[in-house]
């Protein structure tokens, strides 16, 4: 039963779970992260309901009628098997799973990015760990590149808020003023995102999983073809979780992206392989992947997709019955729904960042204790993906779902203020050591238990580029 537990209840109904269906979810462990929000208990919830899913198609195959990939459908008697989550291990997973053990692990922050006071005494905040996103920061602020944090902290206070926010954006860069929740509330983005579902889904064409599917109960996504298109962090999130239950996880780059501080953990459990897509030799390779894929997973701009020859219709026509999945970072309607963006800018965005500043009688913007938006839209994508696959088992047919960081900041405040529920219970005791390209590791045990169907990853972190593409 899920009934008891903050935010399951939105959550499964926006992932359209059968209640008669749905297994048997309990949460061990006492306390919260500190925050002025429920970050732990949304944590639970979405690693929950992510189990729940995997759990009912674990059921699936216990039940199955037909074979998986077969095209015929599936029945669904088996009962799912229990559920649980542990508090304590949810949260550090929202945080950092793998852990260096001898080597050093760069700053998550390139040195421009962080919060400034404007001209008119507002707080704006700069986003420039992407070089193309730091070249455009430092056009329109006239710095010369690796400037001074005094210097770029003089050339933020010669502008305005908004007129500076909208310049980096129109420049191609990231930025956002950091508004209160009654400015979000009346912004036209921000009345936009909350009239969006949490999740939006659309229905697919017929067709089902692939022949290389080979789900079972004790390995529900084992042979899933899932073409990861996303990088930090929402997207990442929820291939990895993907990857953990069986799946064969494909994650393209573009030859110049790198993302050396949160690699070791977004990578683990994939194959990583780079494409020019820009070039027709490349945008072919990618089309012939998502021909081949079974679930795509893809974080671009509204559009993106569509020079390249993989607009939403020619993905459902490479792939009948593909299971498509995504995210934005400001939604799918209003002004900005073409925005780019990232966690700690969409927390300033809609007051999430200037409810915590006040709630910790700050002097600067306090944003949650962890990227939360951003996992926890990872493990709902996810959940949504998982969805699919039953979906495309039981009926044959593909769907599509689509959600954005700022929705789910929306059902966190939503959730309400949190009251002190005291320090977290720690057990989170890492693993045996990991080994990676660049050094020993250690990473945290899983923070969800599926009787029968335990969370494992098949292979290590490993370089981005290391693996071809090809299925």
């Amino acid at each position: 039963m899920t009934t008891a537990l903050p935010f399951t209840d939105e959550l499964q109904s926006a992932l359209r779970a059968d209640p008669a269906r749905a297994g048997r979810l309990s949460v061990t462990g006492d306390g919260d992260l500190p925050s002025v929000y429920r970050v732990t208990d949304l944590a639970v919830a979405v690693v929950g309901v992510a189990g729940l899913a995997v759990a009912e198609l674990a059921g699936v195959l216990g039940a199955g009628s037909g074979s998986a990939g077969s095209g015929s459908a599936v029945a669904m008697d088996a009962a799912p098997p229990a559920t649980t989550v542990d508090r304590a291990l949810a949260s550090s997973w929202f945080g950092s799973a793998v852990t260096p053990i001898d080597w050093p692990q760069p700053s998550v922050w390139d040195p421009l990015t962080r919060n400034y006071r404007s001209r008119d005494g507002q707080w704006i905040r700069l986003h420039a760990n992407v070089a193309r996103h730091q070249t455009a920061a430092l056009g329109v602020l006239g710095l010369a590149e690796n400037p001074d944090h005094v210097d770029a902290r003089r050339a933020v206070a010669r502008w305005d808020a908004e007129a500076l926010e909208t310049a980096i954006v129109q420049a191609g860069g990231c930025a956002a003023v950091m508004r209160t929740r009654g400015e979000w509330a009346r912004h036209p983005q921000g009345s936009a995102v909350a009239a969006e579902p949490l999740l939006g889904w659309a229905t697919g064409q017929p067709g089902t999983v692939g022949a290389a599917f080979a789900g079972t109960r004790q390995r529900p996504l084992a042979g899933l073809r899932v073409l990861d298109l996303t990088r930090v962090i929402a997207g990442p999130v929820a291939t990895r979780f993907l990857a953990g239950y069986g799946a064969d996880v494909l994650r393209i780059d573009p030859p110049d992206w790198n993302e050396d501080a949160l690699l070791a953990n977004m990578i683990l459990g994939k194959r990583a392989a780079r494409i020019d897509a820009t070039t027709p030799d490349g945008a072919a390779r990618l089309r012939d992947l998502v021909a081949g894929a079974d679930v795509l997973v893809h974080g671009y701009r509204d559009g993106a997709l569509d020079a390249l020859g993989l607009d939403a219709a020619a993905r459902r026509e490479l792939r009948p019955g593909l299971i498509d999945v995504s995210l934005t970072a400001y939604g799918s309607t209003g002004p900005w729904s073409g925005r780019r963006g990232f966690d700690s800018l969409v927390q300033m965005s809609d007051g999430i960042a200037a409810r915590g500043m006040a709630w910790a009688t700050a002097e600067t913007p306090t944003p949650l204790p962890v990227q939360a938006l951003d996992h926890a839209t990872g493990y709902l994508l996810a959940a949504a993906a998982v969805r699919g696959v039953i979906q495309s088992l039981t009926e044959n047919r593909g769907s599509a779902v689509r959600t954005s960081l700022a929705r789910v900041g929306e059902l966190l405040v939503a959730g309400g203020e949190q009251a002190d529920g005291g320090a977290l219970i720690d057990r989170c005791e890492p693993t045996e050591p990991l080994e990676t390209p660049w050094g020993g590791a250690r990473m945290l045990r899983p923070p969800l238990d599926i009787d029968g169907a335990p969370m494992a990853f098949d292979r290590g972190p490993r370089a981005l580029g290391a693996d071809d593409a090809t299925w």
